[in-house]
């Protein structure tokens, strides 16, 4: 099944009212890129896509295997340096803690089933962006 967002940017910085048709959210960029700060930026959006997959997928496995973890908190770091022509590179630190009464092969298991979660393969994969057209 397709994933659909509608997006409405008002003229007050770079303000944008998101919706999946079930929930919305509120996205803006930052004062120093002259937005006013009231939303995520379209890279913490991005990142947080990342680490709620990751946190999620730990639960996940671990609710299949019946084992007995508590919270399951994620920090992640996204630094992007542009090169040569434009081309952006981007790296991602991640560091995920898993409470909970687990042996360090459990815990490494879920870390790798982490890496492995849906979104982590979606960007490692192969886009097609199509251009924008009028609506």
């Amino acid at each position: 099944m397709a994933t659909k967002i509608n997006i409405k940017n008002i003229p007050l910085g770079y303000q944008s009212f998101i919706s999946n048709g079930r929930h919305s959210l509120v996205g803006d960029e930052p004062i120093t890129s002259k937005g006013t700060d009231v939303g995520f930026s379209p890279e913490d959006f991005m990142l947080s896509s990342l680490a709620m997959c990751k946190v999620a997928t730990v639960r996940y496995i671990a609710r299949k295997n019946n084992w007995n973890i508590r919270d399951v908190d994620g920090e992640l770091e996204m630094n992007v340096q542009r090169g040569a022509g434009g081309k952006l590179s981007t790296h991602i630190k991640v560091a995920i803690q898993i409470e909970g009464d687990l042996t360090e092969a459990q815990k490494l298991q879920l870390l790798q089933e982490a890496d492995a979660c849906y979104v982590h393969r979606m960007i490692e994969g192969t886009w097609n962006i199509e251009s924008a057209s009028n609506l």
